[in-house]
């Protein structure tokens, strides 16, 4: 399993768009990410680097694994 220090809420964004998430639009400092055919809406704060907890626990709401997520950085 990959590591998940010092990435920034830009980037994963990015990397859930090439997932096939796309932006729905920004709340505040939130960016919110839908995908036809999943129920779940993504909320990615737009921080310069995201807690290890929170960027996992997107990563499971986006239905990926860890490495799936990082080969898509």
């Amino acid at each position: 399993m990959g590591k998940l220090a010092n990435i920034s809420g830009k980037e994963a964004a990015k990397a859930f768009e090439k997932a096939g998430w796309s932006i729905r639009g920004q709340v505040g400092s939130h960016k919110v990410l839908t995908k036809a055919g999943v129920r779940a809406n993504l909320t990615v704060p737009q921080h310069a680097e995201l807690a290890p907890g929170t960027l996992r626990a997107l990563i499971k709401t986006a239905g990926l694994t860890v490495d799936e997520f990082l080969a898509l950085l």
